[in-house]
């Protein structure tokens, strides 16, 4: 089953092939055109001595020539490198060397990577393409070949390949595009989240592709009024994000924005924790479900999440169907419930190889069960509560504590857009809590924040819901928060105090 035929029988054979597949600005793709373009780009990689079992890195902002470029060495029994375009030219290199890529096809600005590699640039890909003839086959593949490498975010240490099949991308939309989100033919997406990022390739992807739906295409990361303007324009009815981008486009959308998002039936939320009150808000800004979950590298996908017939609000949701969630405490024994615990999972898609590693050095155990590293907390209806990360944890005064505990309570001040809170030392060798705070545009004064009113109002407000040495010393403004491509927390920034 190779993953790109297989899309593109499915599109003949369902009669999507005059349906849009992808918009990207004015232009509108459908799939039939997708799966050709495809094809013949799948010529001119094998012309420049692409073959079965090579990889090539993909270092492309989010557009058509992305998906052109993954569907062609797809074809080809290659198997794509994903990377975000916007690295640095040493992680770019780390990663071509790591994969020993054959080829690499980049997008603008990148034109002086990937020295003494061959390369070839995304828009030439496409716009060759079109005057090629088409590959005449493809490469035979099964569900167990590899499809696809995605890097780890090297929040603990250098990032790791991942290696998904040509079976999963399938996987994700049979279990969480369609079962419980309910994606089909008439759906439109847009996802802020980039396909480089597990989330992002699946929701813009793997669901759209497999589904026959369409999906908004945007190369940079779409301001909130951006997002704003594509959902009205697109009639788009599913918006991924995550939570520190959906908290912008609340602080920053105007008196109309609720018509303007009028065609969103659903709104989908992991990468990160939701702050308190936060998807209450955006419910009633959509009029539409908030539907958070929670994924992996590791996985390709969600694991946990809530879906349009069954939604938990305040919890990243129940078991995704065809997978098993356990919490375990430290020694990797089981809990049981109203116990908090460290997540584990076991499923289809859990990969069990980190591209160079040996097999006893994969992210998965020989039973199946993954170690998430993230901490949770199951109800009594069988959904989970995130609590952060194991490495979220701070130490002040010996006594360890969960930031994400006091950013809630911050968050829920109406000058607060976003917040992190770190234990950080000082000369004497004593921690204490600080926290930094991205103000919301209302607590501007004459176009500037009043950064003594908000961290009085803060420190008050801490100190009226939280014990003593869980109270910030301090309050300090900031532009923004260091966060990986992928919109995580650079929590190891945070705890210097710059960034």
């Amino acid at each position: 089953m190779n993953a790109a035929a297989e899309l593109d029988a499915r599109a003949r054979r369902r009669g999507w092939t005059a349906r849009p597949a992808f918009y990207e600005g004015d232009l509108v793709w459908t799939h039939g055109e997708v799966h050709d373009l495809a094809a013949r780009a799948a010529t001119l990689l094998a012309g420049r001595g692409v073959q079965a079992g090579d990889r090539v890195l993909l270092a492309l902002p989010d557009g058509i020539s992305w998906v052109v470029a993954f569907l062609a060495a797809a074809r080809l029994g290659a198997t794509a490198v994903l990377a975000n375009p916007a690295l640095t030219a040493d992680e770019h290199d780390f990663m071509a060397e790591d994969a020993k890529v054959t080829l690499c096809v980049s997008g603008p600005g990148l034109e002086d990577r990937f020295a003494g590699r061959d390369r070839l640039a995304g828009e030439a890909l496409l716009a060759s393409a079109r005057e090629t003839s088409p590959a005449t086959r493809s490469e035979p593949a099964d569900r167990h070949t590899p499809l696809y490498i995605q890097y780890t975010s090297g929040t603990t240490g250098r990032p790791k390949g991942v290696v998904h099949r040509h079976g999963d991308p399938e996987t994700y939309h049979d279990l969480v595009g369609e079962r419980v989100l309910g994606i089909g033919p008439d759906d439109v997406a847009l996802s802020v989240s980039k396909l480089f990022f597990a989330y992002g390739f699946g929701n813009a992807f793997a669901f759209p592709l497999f589904s026959g739906s369409a999906a908004v295409l945007v190369g940079a990361r779409p301001t909130p009024s951006l997002v704003g303007e594509l959902v009205d324009r697109h009639r788009v009815t599913v918006l991924y994000s995550v939570p520190s981008a959906y908290a912008a486009l609340m602080d920053q959308v105007g008196p109309d924005a609720r018509k303007a998002f009028g065609s969103v039936r659903a709104a989908v939320a992991a990468g990160e924790r939701m702050p308190w009150g936060l998807g209450e808000r955006l419910a009633g800004l959509f009029g539409a479900p908030v539907l958070e979950q929670i994924g992996s590298t590791e996985v390709g996908h969600a694991f946990c999440a809530n879906g349009v017939a069954h939604n938990m609000p305040g919890t990243v949701g129940p078991a995704v169907p065809g997978y098993e969630v356990e919490l375990r405490d430290r020694d990797g024994e089981p809990l049981p419930d109203g116990t908090e615990g460290e997540l584990w999972v076991r499923g289809p898609t859990v990969t069990h190889t980190y591209l160079n590693l040996p097999p006893a050095g994969g992210p998965a155990a020989a039973d199946g069960w993954l170690a998430t590293r993230d901490l949770a907390y199951r109800t009594p209806a069988g959904t989970f509560i995130h609590l952060g990360r194991t490495d979220d944890m701070e130490m002040v005064g010996g006594i360890t504590l969960s930031p994400l505990e006091v950013e809630e309570v911050l968050h829920g001040h109406p000058a607060v857009r976003e917040v992190a809170v770190a234990a950080l030392t000082d000369p004497r060798g004593a921690t204490a809590l600080h926290a930094f705070v991205v103000p919301a545009s209302i607590a501007t004064v004459d176009g500037a924040p009043d950064a003594r009113a908000i961290e009085s109002d803060l420190i008050a407000l801490a100190r009226q819901r939280l014990a003593p040495f869980k109270v910030p010393r301090s309050v300090r403004l900031v532009s923004g928060l260091p966060r990986t491509p992928t919109g995580k927390l650079r929590r190891h920034l945070v705890r210097r105090g710059s960034w």
